[in-house]
């Protein structure tokens, strides 16, 4: 086994519990933690902002949470839980603005963190900035503050563009603005051993700067539903077998591959299953036509004549989840890459098998052959041929979702990355104190 294929497959280590900092500052400039699910730009960032800050302030901090204002009429402070504060940010228009287009108002918006920061009765320990022009907002802030900052960048844009080639909308700037902070930053927060690969190898990041803390779970919020009892709810047929797809309707998803998928394990295997994909639209339970990544999928689903297998469901909140989940047979996602990827994570708590495209996070989540199956991405023969052998055997299928769901209460709740978090943020202070902590410059 290569040295690589041994990082890829470590597990997030243990963390024996940390009290986090009394004050910490969130920036988190695209991905408000008050955006419904599925919506555009709203993924697993939102969901990791939330759940890390609702984890903080049980145990005890004070956080924080700063992020664009993208409609007119939005209070400048918002409660998200006991503890936890989302401030607006006057940065740009307020609405909607594409996360591609946002580089240009980020002065705009250091500018107003840091009069914000420098009202507060009491300071901020700690900087936890989410996303590449979070962690420019937090240079400033520590260049102006000497407040120390750690960052998680959810995405590569080296890795994006390898990926996406000319699809990516970002401006050539962002990979010289994400070297720049893996050198300024105190430390790095990476979503799982691919993610730190690449920034070793493709950015020249030090090793040591880098941590490894997942993605996770609240289990107060996903847990095993009886498929039965799901599909009722949901008003869905008791026993065709059903395949989930959850997530945002955006290209690199590979949503595509799924639905050709779905056509394939009809033409070649002879089963009529039902696909599920939730995500896209405005509201809950949108028609495909009102969104234009719903309606390319829709013609696709048509034009292979599996129209009336593939359910357009929309946007679901939070709490309706694990319904969802509960009511699939198998859940899939076929992303052409992943900086880490939540849903599989969330689809193995409520015990339910998963099959995944070998990239990013994915890999180091589910564990080939025993809590799913990996496949390449782009390649719709072969999750036909995985979701054929699990509808063949049911008794295969509980016994991944039996070995996921113990997986994820293992290495991925929400309490446990919230420990490792802590974890890193008291290394970084103990390291501020110390005489030799060094100096920083701009990006």
């Amino acid at each position: 086994m290569t040295t690589n294929t041994m990082r890829l497959n470590e597990q997030p280590a243990r963390t024996p519990s940390t009290a986090p900092p009394a004050r910490l500052a969130f920036i988190s400039e695209h991905a408000s933690p008050l955006a419904p699910p599925g919506s555009i730009d709203c993924g697993g960032q939102n969901v990791y902002v939330a759940n890390l800050a609702r984890e903080l302030a049980l145990a005890g901090a004070r956080i924080d949470i700063f992020t664009r204002r993208d409609a007119p009429g939005q209070r400048q402070l918002v409660p998200l839980c006991e503890g936890v504060r989302v401030v607006h940010v006057p940065a740009g228009p307020p609405r909607y603005v594409p996360k591609e287009q946002l580089l240009p108002w980020m002065s705009h918006f250091a500018r107003f963190v840091t009069r914000f920061t420098r009202r507060q009765a009491l300071p901020y320990d700690i900087v936890h900035a989410n996303f590449f022009m979070s962690g420019m907002v937090a240079q400033q802030l520590k260049l102006a503050l000497g407040i120390p900052y750690v960052i998680t960048f959810h995405a590569l844009g080296q890795v994006r563009r390898l990926a996406q080639g000319a699809l990516d909308a970002f401006p050539p700037e962002r990979s010289r603005i994400e070297a720049a902070l893996m050198r300024q930053a105190d430390r790095i927060i990476a979503e799982c051993a691919q993610d730190r690969l690449d920034m070793e190898q493709l950015y020249g990041a030090a090793p040591e700067r880098i941590t490894v803390a997942p993605c996770g779970f609240d289990p107060a919020e996903l847990w095993p539903v009886p498929r039965a009892a799901a599909r009722a709810q949901l008003g869905l047929p008791p026993e065709r077998f059903t395949v989930l797809q959850l997530g945002r309707m955006v290209p690199r998803k590979g949503v595509d591959t799924v639905i050709q998928g779905l056509a394939v394990l009809r033409e070649r295997h002879g089963v009529d299953a039902e696909l599920l994909v939730a995500g896209g639209g405005q509201q809950f339970g949108v028609d495909a036509a009102s969104d234009p990544e719903l309606a390319r999928l829709g013609a696709l689903a048509h034009q292979l004549g599996i129209g009336g297998q593939v359910r357009f469901v929309g946007q679901q909140p939070r709490a309706a989840l694990r319904l969802w989940y509960g009511a699939a047979d198998v859940f899939v996602t076929t992303p052409w890459y992943e900086p880490f990827g939540i849903t599989p994570v969330e689809a193995m708590a409520c015990a339910r098998p998963v099959i995944g495209s070998e990239v990013g996070g994915i890999k180091s989540t589910v564990v080939d052959g025993l809590t799913g199956f990996l496949i390449p991405s782009r390649d719709p023969r072969a999750l036909a041929e995985r979701l054929a052998q699990l509808h063949a055997d049911p008794a295969l299928a509980l016994r991944m979702g039996e070995a996921g769901l113990r997986r994820a209460y293992r290495h991925y709740t929400w309490r446990a990355v919230a420990q490792q978090a802590a974890a890193v943020y008291a290394a970084v202070l103990e390291q501020a104190r110390s005489p030799a902590a060094s100096g920083i410059t701009t990006l």
